[in-house]
């Protein structure tokens, strides 16, 4: 019990504490319990910040992990040069974790306005700034997010990848199987909650990503996490000084059905890596 004591109070009073001072505030409305504030956060501009948030974290799960799994497969296959997983995995370790002011701002100097990519483009004949492409835009955000999209999926999905072993390919093909065949009634279906944990763990990180999008849109986004900070600093009409606490719960109610689901998944890949 005391090895544990610092553990469960760190957890107590950095995670148990604020989640339920923001659960408190937003249904505590001048002195009586209401559900008018959480009511508010679904509705009008508010519900489609919910929306393209969302929009934006599926567009980027999808597109970011099908690309991370294809790397993954394609990563774990290749023998040489031996260098290259090396160089794939320290890649994607420092890729994932990289977000924030630095990565918008090297984004902003490769397909900015004046960006380096953008001018050479544009020499090119191709002028992506005419043709709509903005990283002020969600078509910037989505380029930008999956930057770390794509390295976090290959991190999630390699180690599953390389737990088909080789005797189930060996025993497929003894059998007649074709390759096709073996990823159909083998390789899929083992992998499959991983690709689905993969996904959920994709959407999670987009949803609640915050300072990249911040950067990029100057503060004017809508997505989710940039209109919390909005109405946290006092940008609200009277009577709605609590509405900043309700969109945080709807978040917290969101993350926290993807992460249970999760770890539903993850609790099924361990019975296949074990065996």
């Amino acid at each position: 019990m005391l090895v544990g004591a610092p553990f469960v109070i760190f957890i107590g009073v950095f995670l148990v504490w604020p989640t339920l001072t923001v659960l408190w505030n937003s249904v505590w409305i001048d002195g009586q319990l209401s559900a008018s504030q959480l009511l508010r956060a679904m509705s009008g501009t508010y519900r489609r910040s919910f929306v393209l948030s969302t929009q934006l974290g599926i567009l980027t799960s999808l597109i970011g992990g099908t690309v991370g799994i294809i790397l993954a497969i394609v990563a774990t296959n290749i023998k040489r040069p031996k260098w290259l997983r090396s160089f794939l995995d320290a890649w994607s370790a420092v890729a994932s974790q990289l977000g924030g002011i630095p990565l918008a701002f090297a984004f902003i100097a490769l397909l900015g306005t004046q960006g380096i990519l953008t001018a050479i483009l544009k020499f090119a004949g191709i002028d992506i700034i005419s043709y709509g492409f903005s990283l002020a835009a969600f078509s910037g955000w989505v380029v930008v997010y999956l930057y770390f999209q794509i390295p976090l999926m290959f991190l999630v999905v390699s180690p599953a990848v390389e737990g088909l072993k080789p005797e189930w390919r060996e025993a497929a093909t003894i059998l007649g199987s074709s390759a096709g065949r073996f990823w159909r009634s083998v390789g899929i279906p083992v992998l499959l909650p991983s690709i689905v944990a993969g996904y959920l763990l994709l959407f999670v990180n987009s949803f609640a990503a915050y300072a990249t999008a911040y950067a990029l849109s100057s503060g004017a986004g809508q997505l989710v996490p940039l209109q919390i900070r909005f109405i946290l600093q006092g940008n609200v009409i009277t009577g709605e000084d609590n509405l900043g606490f309700s969109l945080v719960t709807w978040t917290i109610v969101i993350l926290l059905v993807s992460l249970i689901l999760i770890n539903r998944l993850q609790k099924r890949v361990s019975k296949w890596t074990s065996s």
